[in-house]
C-alpha cells in the first residue's frame, strides 16, 4: 500500500510509483535519489522528471541507513558573529556553498567561533556524527580549528590554505593530515594592483594589510612587497579586515609619510575607510592619493566615490568549488584515493576612478 504522510491521510509517493511513471526499475531510482552513480544520464533525467511530478519526498531516515550520510555539511567560520554578518565577504562565500549543496540535496549548518568554549562546543558537535562533512574557512595561525577537524576524522575542506606560506604547518603538517583547500591567487592579485600603481607614476605606495595571521593578509603583503622590493615598515599598517580598521591605519600611515601618493588596502572595506581618512585630511583621490582595494565587493564599491578600482575574486564560486571538493572526498572516502590537490582561482583587477 502506499505509504501515508503522518497527520495529512493522503497517500504519499512511493520509489516503486516513481520507477514506474519513469518507466525505470526501482533500483534504478534509488540509486538516482541517494546519489549513487552509474546511471545513464538520459535515465536520470527521467527519475527526476517523475520526481518533480509526482512529488516524490525521500524518507531520509531510509536514505542515512542506505547511504551512511545525514545530508548535512558543518560551515565553519572562524570569526565572531560581529565579523560574520558586517562583511559582505561572508555572505556571498555562504551563498556560493548554500546554492551548491542545494545541487547536492543537502543542509547547511553555520556554526562560528566567538571564543575559546566554542571550540569545544564544535569539537563534540563533529565528532557526534551530525554532519557528512565539514567547510572551515578565516583560518588564523594559532586557530585550533585545523587540530579539531583531523581529530574528529571529518571529511574537510578549507577555504584559504592553512598555515603561513612558507612557515612551518603551511601544507598541513602542524595541524594534522593534509586537508585540500580552495583558495584565490592573493600574491598575483596584490602585485597586479600595486604595479598599476606605479604604471600610473606613483612615487610613495603604502599598503593597509589584513591581519597577518591569516595567509591570504600575508600573501597579499608578500605581493606587495614582490613589486616595491625594500620598501620599509613605515609604508605598512595592519588593518583587522574592517572598515574602521582601514580608516585608523591610514591616519597612522600619512602621520609616518605625509607625502604617500597611493595606498593598496588588502580588501575593500579597509579601503572604504582609508577613503574615508583621506577626505578627513583634505586629500583628493586619485589627485592627490590613488587608492586600490581587493575583493571587489559590490554592496562595498558601489557606495564608494569616487568608484573603488580593485581586484576581483569570484567569492561565490570559491564556495562553490569547496563544496564540489568535499564532495569528492565523501565519494572517495575509504577508496585510499590521495587528498585532492588545492585549487587556485585567478583573480582580475577592474579599473575604475580611484586609481
Amino acid at each position: 500500500m502506499p505509504e501515508q504522510t503522518p497527520g495529512f491521510g493522503t497517500a504519499r509517493p512511493t520509489l516503486e510509483a516513481v520507477a514506474a511513471r519513469a518507466g525505470v526499475s526501482r533500483a534504478t531510482v534509488s540509486r538516482v535519489v541517494n546519489g549513487g552513480a552509474g546511471v545513464r544520464v538520459s535515465l536520470v533525467e527521467k527519475v527526476r522528471q517523475a520526481v518533480e511530478e509526482l512529488g516524490y519526498v525521500p524518507n531520509h531516515a531510509a536514505r542515512t541507513l542506505v547511504t551512511r550520510r545525514n545530508g548535512a555539511v558543518a560551515v565553519i567560520i572562524a570569526e565572531p558573529e560581529f565579523r560574520i554578518f558586517s562583511d559582505p565577504f561572508f555572505a556571498q562565500q555562504i551563498r556560493g556553498i548554500s546554492r551548491e549543496l542545494t545541487a547536492y540535496d543537502s543542509q547547511l549548518v553555520l556554526l562560528w567561533v566567538e571564543g575559546p568554549g566554542d571550540y569545544e562546543r564544535i569539537a563534540r558537535y563533529l565528532g557526534g556524527g551530525h554532519v557528512d562533512g565539514a567547510l572551515a574557512f578565516s583560518l588564523h595561525d594559532d586557530d585550533e580549528l585545523p587540530a579539531i577537524i583531523g581529530r574528529t576524522k571529518v571529511p574537510s575542506v578549507f577555504g584559504g590554505r592553512p598555515g603561513k606560506p612558507g612557515r612551518a604547518g603551511s601544507e598541513g603538517a602542524a595541524s594534522g593530515p593534509a586537508v585540500p583547500y580552495v583558495d584565490c591567487d592573493n600574491r598575483g592579485g596584490a602585485r597586479e594592483a600595486v604595479r598599476h600603481l606605479v604604471s600610473l607614476g606613483r612615487k610613495n605606495i603604502a599598503h593597509i594589510a589584513g591581519p597577518l595571521d591569516q595567509t591570504s593578509a600575508l600573501d597579499r603583503a608578500d605581493g606587495y612587497r614582490d613589486v616595491l622590493s625594500g620598501v620599509g615598515s613605515e609604508l605598512i599598517s595592519e588593518g583587522a579586515f574592517t572598515e574602521e580598521s582601514g580608516a585608523r591605519a591610514m591616519a597612522e600611515l600619512l602621520d609616518r609619510q605625509p607625502g604617500l601618493d597611493a595606498v593598496f588596502a588588502a580588501n575593500d572595506l579597509m579601503a572604504a575607510g582609508a577613503l574615508a581618512t583621506l577626505r578627513e585630511r583634505g586629500l583628493r583621490v586619485p589627485e592627490d592619493v590613488g587608492v586600490v582595494g581587493f575583493d571587489d565587493m559590490a554592496s562595498v564599491v558601489e557606495r564608494i566615490d569616487p568608484p573603488l578600482t580593485t581586484v576581483r575574486q569570484d567569492v561565490e564560486e570559491m564556495g562553490r568549488l569547496m563544496v564540489r571538493l568535499l564532495m569528492r572526498l565523501l565519494g572517495e572516502r575509504g577508496s585510499g584515493a590521495p587528498v585532492p590537490e588545492p585549487v587556485i582561482t585567478p583573480t582580475v583587477l577592474v579599473r575604475r576612478a580611484s586609481a
